[in-house]
């Protein structure tokens, strides 16, 4: 059945290219860019992308391929890039890319208050929707975007339905399969006769991708985390012009990079078998023991020998938080703590335990991937295993607190291999909806705050140190020991 599935969509992306060069290009090569028709030739999901969106009908295919082929030329969609939009139009912050919905859909914003009505611009911020979503188009082929259409504090002054009918236009022609849903967010009264034409537009099928909320019900489809705050939210996001807002989770520097080198291996197995001073199983008692063990000229009295080791030190919290997924635990929960700059000390882990029967193959992705070293970003975790992944800032670039990083991890076949080619053909085979993702923010620790530890040194004292503080040393120390510097 799958086998007959594929042979038909293969039938159907030839014949596709076939009648398009010989029925549109031979007239028509003047009016198309010669970069698209050679994608067309090359590129199957671009293909099947217009054929699903007209239900695998060649001659609509044909017609909405050749309406999007000369508006891509005439926009000059393949040459956009930041110099192309007029600076003050990036600057008052009324289009961007930013956060996920429930679905992990990319959130595309569009803030109403911020358009005003004029011929003069209405090109420019056009090719700003088009420089959006190219952009991400290139980065995330196929993967669809929820369009967040803000409409509070919007006035009469701000209704441009040729702008909405361009959106609308985006997605039906230009960019088929890209629209998971459309939020509507507080729409005046006003709107409401407008928003029938633009239904119209969308079509009777597309139609229910529209979504018509207020504050109360816009998080059923985002949650908190990626909502501002006048829409309920607590995303601390504000936007700001330069540098360019763009989240996107791409790959990092040093993929695959081995977290110690052959001259280092000895080393690492001796401070594994030395103590079992780990990220994952410090317990309250091997704290206690290790406070024991690395101050031994420290007087101890009759009362302390006396004290149980979980009252000593039940003051203080278990220095890691885990997050409990169905196929990983990470370590860290949420945030990833890094030493300041003038610490030198920046380098973080990130500790995946599998939790299930079968191998899980895992990718690590970042919003900021020319700032970022990760080894390995890209490789597998044996049942009931752990996987260390050091995370380290490159070339001495400053860690943002916009920075996330994205954990991707789907289960493995038993008869599935694990080296490099059969992971890459994994990721391009594994159904959306058996990968699990995870996300992490970045904290840096500030200076004055002691952030480093070596565990056979005798300087471990906890009594002024928070459990992020605890994380943060033993994270330092694992990254001194495990890996040589970037």
């Amino acid at each position: 059945m799958a086998e007959n599935h594929a042979q038909n969509k293969a039938k159907l992306i030839s014949e596709t290219r076939r009648r398009f060069e010989a029925e549109y290009v031979t007239d028509k090569s003047e009016k198309y860019d010669p970069r698209d028709v050679e994608r067309l030739q090359q590129d199957d999901n671009w293909v099947e992308s217009y054929l699903c969106w007209r239900h695998n009908a060649v001659d609509e295919t044909l017609k909405m391929l050749d309406e999007s082929f000369q508006w891509r030329k005439e926009f000059s969609v393949n040459d956009l890039s930041e110099s192309s939009i007029p600076r003050w139009l990036l600057e008052i912050g009324g289009i961007y890319l930013h956060g996920y919905d429930k679905e992990a859909n990319k959130l595309f914003w569009i803030r109403v208050k911020y358009h005003i009505k004029d011929q003069k611009t209405i090109l420019d911020r056009k090719k700003l929707i088009a420089f959006w979503l190219e952009r991400y188009a290139k980065r995330e082929n196929g993967k669809p975007l929820t369009v967040m259409f803000d409409l509070s504090e919007t006035g009469l002054n701000s209704i441009d339905m040729d702008f909405v009918r361009f959106i609308i236009n985006c997605f039906k022609v230009y960019y088929p399969k890209y629209l998971s849903k459309i939020v509507i967010y507080d729409m005046p009264w006003i709107m409401n006769a407008a928003f029938k034409i633009v239904k119209s537009w969308l079509g009777p099928e597309a139609v229910s991708l529209l979504k018509f909320t207020t504050k109360n019900e816009v998080q059923e489809y985002v949650s908190v985390e990626y909502l501002p705050p006048h829409m309920g939210g607590t995303d601390p996001f504000k936007y700001s012009y330069p540098p360019l807002v763009d989240d996107d989770f791409q790959t990092p520097l040093c993929e695959n990079g081995p977290i110690t080198s052959e001259d280092e291996t000895s080393s690492k197995e001796d401070i594994e078998s030395d103590g079992k001073e780990t990220l994952e199983t410090i317990s309250n008692e091997e704290q206690t023991a290790l406070l024991k063990k690395t101050n031994p000229s420290e007087p101890t009295s009759k009362a302390d020998e006396n004290e149980k080791p979980d009252s000593k030190i039940k003051a203080f919290k278990k220095p890691l938080s885990v997050f409990k997924g169905p196929l990983l635990h990470i370590s860290p929960a949420e945030e990833l703590y890094f030493g300041s700059s003038e610490s030198g000390e920046k380098k973080t882990l990130i500790v995946l335990t599998n939790v299930t029967k079968n191998i899980v193959a895992f990718k690590v992705r970042t919003t900021a991937p020319e700032k970022y070293r990760v080894k390995p970003s890209n490789s597998n975790c044996d049942p009931g295993a752990s996987v260390d992944i050091v995370v380290s800032p490159h070339g001495g670039l400053t860690v943002s607190a916009q920075d996330r990083f994205l954990i991707m991890a789907a289960e493995m076949e038993q008869s599935s291999g694990t080296g490099p080619a059969e992971l890459t053909q994994f990721w391009k085979e594994v159904p959306r909806n058996k990968v699990v993702e995870h996300r992490l923010r970045c904290h840096t620790i500030e200076s004055n705050k002691p952030n480093t530890l070596t565990l056979k040194d005798n300087a471990f004292n906890m009594s002024d140190k928070t459990s992020e503080d605890l994380y943060l040393q033993f994270a330092t120390s694992r990254c001194e020991t495990y890996c040589s510097p970037p």
